[in-house]
Order: structure tokens, then sequence, then C-alpha cells
């Protein structure tokens, strides 16, 4: 084997798993060899089995990141840690196949994982984006996170806040979402303004629940610590020492979202999240995310990240139809480009 195959070179290489149980090995493969077909479709390279011995041959920067996913998986395995396709497919986004593309004969140096530490669980992102997300939010105090359903923006946001809570670095969690129907028209709601816009707030309050418990939620609510605000009643209000995430901001105008920005105080932390791609805004209504994006970016003590199809961690399928959407988009003629 050439240990200087350049990336795109197709090579292959042997791996030995130790120890040789059988049962381990099987859950390592899953059934009918699932695993290892699904390892296949994400890197593009084959891998065979025998036993313990594995071949893997395709792109030389594939294979390495498939060698070492392998040798990963099977670590935790013998540990106990058990393996799904869910789960397989959250490995696959944390492979170091970006990484190992842009090498040139010298490891990348590693940064910390930046652990979020809540009441029920600790929570690691997953991959380089993601990372780089939490990292920037704790660095920033206004903080953009843009991309495809099913990144991890709004979760992770949610625990960010969560920790800055419980290590009382804020005294207090605001959670604002634009009241803007998804293409349909709901009506009337009845109920107090906490219940007319508790649908439009259910994501933030799942993440909340499954980090600190639905009764320490209630609680908190209840004595105003976390706070649910329509994004029109932010106006006029200074927010200091909170942690306030904006959601769905893709639905925000031009207008809301200097506004919304322009309230943030002393000791506060901003996280806005939002879908470019996904706008329900009134046809000719300019999104004040993008309309941000293209002002704001570069500004110092404001962080963006970006976020691709590649960083989706919900079901395998989310991925594919965010890049079927994207490829047909590519191919609008103006024409149809304009009729969005």
């Amino acid at each position: 084997m050439n240990s200087e195959a350049s990336p795109q070179q197709t090579t292959q290489q042997s791996l030995t798993l130790e120890p040789n149980d059988a049962r381990h090995l099987a859950m390592l493969c899953g059934q009918l060899d699932a695993h290892l077909r699904q390892i296949e479709q994400r890197l593009g390279i084959h891998i065979s089995a025998r036993g313990n011995q594995f071949l893997l041959s395709g792109p030389a920067v594939n294979v390495a990141a498939g060698r070492e996913l392998l040798v990963h998986l099977y670590a935790e395995i013998c540990q106990g840690v058990g393996l799904s396709p869910e789960s397989l497919h959250l490995h696959l986004q944390q492979t170091r196949l970006e990484q190992l593309a842009d090498m040139s004969g010298q490891e990348p140096p590693v940064e910390a994982i930046q652990l979020i530490r809540t009441k029920r669980a600790s929570i690691k992102p997953r991959g380089k984006n993601q990372q780089a997300y939490v990292r920037i939010i704790k660095q920033c105090d206004i903080n953009f996170g843009i991309g495809p359903a099913g990144t991890g923006k709004t979760y992770l946001a949610v625990a960010c806040a969560v920790e800055s809570l419980l290590e009382e670095r804020v005294r207090r969690i605001l959670l604002v979402r634009p009241a803007v129907e998804a293409g349909e028209k709901l009506g009337f709601l009845p109920g107090d303004l906490s219940q007319k816009i508790d649908p439009y707030l259910r994501p933030l309050y799942d993440a909340l629940y499954e980090m600190l418990g639905f009764e320490t939620v209630n609680k908190f609510i209840e004595r105003n610590i976390i706070e649910v605000a329509p994004l029109a009643f932010m106006r006029g209000r200074t927010l200091n020492n909170a942690f306030i995430i904006l959601d769905e901001a893709q639905n925000t105008t031009r207008e809301q979202m200097k506004m919304f920005l322009t309230r943030i105080g002393f000791g506060s932390t901003a996280v806005i999240t939002g879908d470019a791609t996904q706008i329900d805004l009134p046809r000719g209504s300019q999104s004040g995310l993008t309309h941000v994006s293209n002002i704001l970016n570069g500004v110092e003590g404001i962080g963006f990240t970006f976020f691709g199809n590649r960083d989706v961690v919900r079901h395998p399928l989310v991925q594919r139809i965010v890049e079927a959407y994207d490829a047909h988009e590519d191919k609008a003629t103006p024409l149809d480009q304009s009729k969005r």
C-alpha cells in the first residue's frame, strides 16, 4: 500500500479488529451487513468482511475515514454501547472526511469538543460545524445559526441557554418566535398570550423538557425564569442578563430583525436561528435573516455559523430531501424563481 497516495487515488486498506468476538462483530456489521452498506453509501467506498478481517477500497481519503470509523465503532461496541442505523448516521456526521481531505501530510490540530452540561444530560455537538457553533455561542454575545432543517441549530441553542442558566451566567431564558403560519391560516387561537403562541414554540419546549424535566420547566415558567414572548411584543424592552433565542428567524421582516437586535442589553447572549430556504412571509417581503446576514457578517463580536446539508442529524432521508430541493432550485429558471 502506498502511504503517499493522493486523496482521490483509489487504494485498499486491510483492517483486523480485536478482540475477535463474533457477537460484537455481528453488531458492527448489522443485520445482513446493513451497517456496512450504510457506511459504504455515505463514504463512497467498498467494504468486504470475513470474520474480524475487513478490506476497504475506494478513494484514499474516504478509505482512511472509513477505517477510523470502524475502529471507533468496534471499540464502543466492546464497551457495551449499542449501534443502530440512527446512531450510525450520527457517527457518520462526525467522520473526519472533510479534515482528511484538507490534509497536506500533517495531522490537523484537534480542538477540544465543546460539551454542554444540562440537568439531565451532557450534550455533545456532532461534527465540525456544530462544535464551531457552540464555541462561537460561548464567545460572542450575538450569534446566528443559519442552515437547513435538522442541523441542530435550535436544540444546541437551547442547550447552551440551559447551561448558562444553571451556571448562573444569566438570570433567565427568553424564547422568541415570529407567529407566522407555515402556509396555513390557523384562524383564531383561544387562551391567554402564552397559550396562543405555544404551538409555535413547541420545538423549544420539547428541548427544555428533555434537558431540565417537565416539572422544572413549568416551575421556571411560573417564576418568569423562562419567558415566552412573541416577537412583536419585544419592542421597547431592554434585555439584561438573559439568554434570548429567536427561532425561525427567516420569518422576521427587516424591521423586526433590527428591532430585536437592538433589544440586547448587558450580560445577555442572543442566538438567532433560521433556515433561509423555508420563508413563510407574504410574497414580496424580504426576510430579516437573509438581510442581516449580508449586513452584519464580519462585524466584530457577532458570530455566524452556516450549516449545510451534510450537517443534518435527523433521519438520513432528511439530508437527501434537502439536497434534492437544492438541486431542483439550482436548475430553476429566473422566471421560476420569481414565482416563489
